[in-house]
């Protein structure tokens, strides 16, 4: 087994899968660490259509339209009380693709790695790295196995994509803290059997809760009769055991209670909870290393944010690596870091307006403005990077303008 590489990637996740696919097809020798033994859960089913881009370039498509588990999703549906409303990814501003799919992630997590292993990308399961030194010519990581053997792997550099295990992070203190609220969520998955006409499967439910506006619920349904379920919202509101907080605030919402009224709860699949998931860091890069997606930065899950902001940081860095290997010189601030925050803070603008109600007000306003809408289905199918798009370029001042002018929205 060698331990000499070009690229240390750590985490298999999608970034993780994304980045070594894109290295090892321009010719790089990769090994990706994973702590974990896939498949095994986590959360973050509902990708963007941003995503089929990166997905398409790391030659991972083929393999997941043949899943049937993973469900077609061209849109957003939105609904408060009984107010109904929805975008459809087809129909935006920005170029690209419209529609991708809702997935289970231990299954979607575990083929796009596969795929990435069978490129030729080096993969070891069951390694954890826990230590990292980049004080010379090259980083040394210290990697444990889960039998207890240690080791040293060289690499030219290192790529963090390890999520919430946030690994260099930790170990390079560079954590600081997110400047959102602590909110949690109580989620599930469950034998839907909605039969009801008012659901759309090829598009993903958020739902306001009908008078508690800063607490909403995802369902995203699969393509095998089941739903990912979840809620959000302060802590302090959300107290007490999953299961029954997240079924108390479902069935206090019209829409929901209707079409969940023959769902299966207790099919084995357990309640989860995650807690303060929010996180920032002091830098995106430094001596032969960057961070990617959640590792560096995760904001708010309602819009479906983090596996594309993961993906878009994947495809930056596996770009401006292979410049900098082949000798021209690499400008992490500008040519990683500000790109990548672009999108960042544009998704940041929209997940404040949602949680403040200007977002809300905007969404769930009587008669859209067509153009409008569309520039905004640019943005919440993942094309936050597009700085044509006036809602991109001037996020806050555009938002805020709309806000003012559309009004507070009522709960009919």
């Amino acid at each position: 087994m060698s331990h000499q590489y070009d690229v240390a990637v750590i985490g298999a996740g999608p970034a993780g899968s994304v980045v070594s696919a894109l290295l090892q097809r321009r010719g790089w020798r990769v090994c990706v660490l994973e702590k974990q033994h896939f498949p095994r859960f986590v959360i973050g089913e509902s990708l963007l259509p941003h995503c089929m881009e990166m997905l398409e370039e790391a030659g991972f498509t083929e393999a997941l339209k043949a899943e049937p588990r993973f469900q077609f999703k061209n849109g957003a549906a939105f609904t408060w009380g009984s107010r109904y409303t929805y975008f459809d990814f087809t129909d935006k501003f920005s170029p690209g693709p419209g529609t991708t799919y809702q997935v289970r992630r231990d299954v979607f997590d575990h083929i796009l790695i596969q795929e990435a292993a069978k490129q030729g990308v080096e993969v070891r399961f069951g390694h954890g790295v826990t230590a990292f030194d980049n004080s010379g010519d090259s980083a040394r990581l210290s990697v444990e196995t889960d039998e207890g053997r240690q080791y040293t792997l060289e690499a030219r550099f290192v790529l963090d994509a390890s999520g919430y295990g946030r690994v260099l992070p930790r170990l390079l203190d560079l954590e600081t803290p997110s400047s959102l609220p602590v909110r949690m969520a109580h989620f599930t998955h469950i034998d839907d059997n909605i039969t009801s006409p008012k659901f759309d499967r090829n598009k993903i439910l958020i739902t306001t809760h009908p008078v508690q506006r800063n607490v909403w619920f995802w369902t995203i349904p699969f393509g095998d009769n089941r739903c990912s379920i979840g809620v959000v919202g302060l802590a302090e509101d959300l107290a007490g055991d999953s299961e029954t907080v997240l079924k108390k605030w479902v069935y206090e919402c019209p829409m929901l209670a209707e079409i969940l009224d023959k769902a299966v709860w207790d099919n084995g699949f357990p309640f989860r909870s995650i807690q303060g998931y929010s996180a920032n860091v002091k830098s995106l890069y430094g001596r032969h290393f960057a961070l990617l997606g959640n590792a560096a930065e995760f904001l708010d899950p309602v819009f479906s944010s983090g596996v594309t902001i993961a993906m878009h940081s994947a495809k930056l860095a596996a770009e401006l690596l292979d410049k900098q290997f082949k000798g021209k010189e690499a400008d992490w601030q500008g040519e990683f870091a500000e790109p990548l925050m672009l999108g960042v803070n544009t998704f940041r603008t929209y997940v404040n307006g949602w949680y403040d109600g200007r977002f809300q007000d905007v969404i769930y306003a009587e008669n859209r403005n067509p153009d409008i809408s569309r520039m905004l289905s640019s943005i919440l199918a993942g094309y936050a990077w597009d700085s044509n798009n006036p809602y991109v370029d001037k996020a806050e001042r555009r938002l805020a303008a709309l806000a003012e002018l559309v009004g507070p929205a009522t709960c009919a």
